[in-house]
């Protein structure tokens, strides 16, 4: 599973899911076959992280899932403390303190038939919170992931803007697709121009002559953990660039990484097969990797 390979708990078995409000056993919790997100896509998402009894960057998580949400004429008629209050009321439910991973999910809500157009919506929206224990397996980072090109690139936002974090997953799952063809963990994908832009289900940076590149962002999610990794660069003297460039201009970099909300700052020790220095103990990377874990820390307080 590479980036989001975890230590399996079988108290998943028995947890509680949050559905509009409602409280349910894991093996009753269901959405109906006539919801716009099971049926088309049809909504946005959030992978949120609970550590030491904090919803760690909550905020942050938030304000993307309004933009992603405005993004796609969805309203929530929810407010962002509505919606920690529906998050802590299932914690409260599982007895979860430390660890755990939530998945939020927002749907347009049931339809009356199976039709793409917002106006066969019959109600509101539908509000799926998921809360797992869900721990990264530590080999993640002792032995790194795998990352290759793969032919799947990213759109531009007169497609569908690659900065909502939207249920229409399709063109990154393609890319995971194909990159688990040709035995990578992570695709690279380019965007429209031909410059590197993300993995598919994280995103990347490489580093070269004690460097970090990343994409400008302009074709990639906008991501929580992409944008810490960057800050705490830039407050601890790392030069970081976000800017355009190609698999050319890194192919004989030294390190690099990919970030997501589960697993934080992740080496890459592969670059289509070529040995990277990523895993090492003096890597730039696990330097960039503790200060990230330290900002995580000083969330926390």
């Amino acid at each position: 599973m590479g980036s989001h390979s975890y230590i399996s708990n079988p108290a998943n078995q028995a947890i509680y899911i949050n559905i509009n409000g409602q409280l349910f056993h894991r093996s009753e919790a269901k959405i109906s076959v006539f919801d716009s997100g099971f049926l088309l896509g049809d909504g946005v998402w959030e992978g949120i992280r609970l550590h030491q009894s904090k919803l760690v960057f909550i905020e942050d998580h938030l304000d993307r899932l309004f933009a992603s949400a405005q993004g796609i004429s969805l309203d929530i008629p929810y407010s962002k403390q509505e919606i920690i209050y529906e998050i802590n009321k299932v914690l409260d439910k599982n007895k979860m303190d430390d660890q755990i991973h939530i998945r939020l999910v927002v749907s347009r809500g049931d339809k009356i038939t199976p039709y793409q157009n917002p106006n066969a919506n019959v109600g509101p929206i539908n509000l799926v919170i998921i809360p797992e224990y869900k721990q990264t397996d530590p080999n993640t980072y002792i032995k790194g992931v795998n990352i290759g090109r793969v032919p799947n690139i990213r759109p531009n936002e007169s497609i569908l803007s690659p900065h909502y974090n939207t249920l229409s997953k399709l063109n990154c799952i393609l890319a995971s697709i194909e990159a688990n063809k040709l035995g990578y963990d992570e695709g690279i994908m380019n965007d429209m121009n031909g410059n590197i832009s993300t993995c598919n289900s994280t995103n990347l940076f490489f580093i070269k002559n004690d460097r970090v590149l990343t994409s400008t962002g302009e074709y990639c999610l906008n991501g929580i953990t992409r944008g810490k990794a960057i800050l705490v660069c830039n407050q601890n003297n790392i030069a970081c660039s976000e800017t355009n460039f190609t698999f050319e201009d890194i192919k004989n970099c030294n390190e690099a990484f990919v970030t997501g909300t589960f697993a934080g700052i992740i080496p890459v020790s592969q670059l289509e097969g070529r040995k990277l220095e990523s895993t090492n103990s003096d890597s730039l990377v696990n330097k960039i990797r503790m200060l990230y874990n330290k900002e995580i820390q000083n969330y926390i307080g």
